[in-house]
């Protein structure tokens, strides 16, 4: 059975389990089913959630390892798990990504989710985790004015001028029904092992990536990146 694969992004408690969640109610309201793979680093509180829907659900720690090379290292793997479930969603929820990382593929559908109470100006600091989205959710929109919706709702759109944005509420579940309509509406595209990144992950092959805890420049070899010191010019 054709699944369509669903990759849910976002920083650090910015709702992406609950919109997940609200989500597969949608999924199972319209007679379908969904399967889930969870990734965290060292603990995740995540599975009572899931396990609470009743669907098929795995979860993946990584450990010392970053968890957006974690997912991609483990894709194919996860696809081939979700293929033994006969489902007609898998979605796959990162952890909380740093704003670097780039999980998408091109045949997955890409979702990244923005909390709305962090700042106004914080898409400004999501690189392509939101720039190369399918869709975007905006998500805690119940703690912030109408003004402030839409400042951000615009700097999104500034940023990725082709990403489908939702407002939703995790706790009330508003928006997801608008979400699930569209993922229904998009075509079936089948996975394959030519399936690409849609954007480079960040570096990770220096020297504390392999366990060196000394610091200075004699220890650091690989990928290392070095600041310049010299004076940020004043912003009129």
């Amino acid at each position: 059975m054709k699944s369509k694969i669903i990759l849910i992004s976002g920083g650090a408690a910015a709702g992406k389990t609950l919109a997940a969640s609200n989500l597969i109610r949608h999924i199972q309201s319209a007679g379908k089913r969904s399967s889930v793979c969870k990734i965290d680093c060292l603990h995740s509180d995540d599975p009572a959630a899931y396990q609470a829907l009743g669907v098929p659900f795995i979860l993946g720690l990584s450990g010392d390892i970053c968890p957006d090379h974690f997912l991609i290292s483990n894709l194919e793997e996860m696809i081939a798990w979700n293929e033994q479930q006969k489902t007609q969603y898998l979605i796959i929820e990162t952890a909380g990504l740093c704003n670097r990382c780039s999980p998408a593929t091109a045949h997955t559908v890409s979702i990244c989710v923005t909390d709305c109470t962090s700042s106004l100006r914080s898409p400004k600091k999501l690189g392509p985790m939101l720039t190369t989205a399918d869709i975007i959710l905006m998500t805690k929109i119940d703690m912030v004015s109408q003004a402030e919706k839409e400042i951000i709702h615009y700097n999104i759109s500034s940023l990725n001028p082709t990403a489908h944005i939702f407002p939703v509420d995790g706790l009330s579940g508003y928006g997801s029904g608008l979400l699930f309509q569209y993922l229904e509406s998009l075509p079936q595209t089948e996975w394959n092992s030519s399936d690409t990144l849609r954007h480079t992950m960040p570096a990770g092959v220096c020297s504390y990536c392999v366990g060196e805890k000394r610091i200075g420049t004699m220890y650091q070899q690989g990928i290392v990146e070095k600041m310049e010191f010299k004076e940020v010019p004043h912003v009129s």
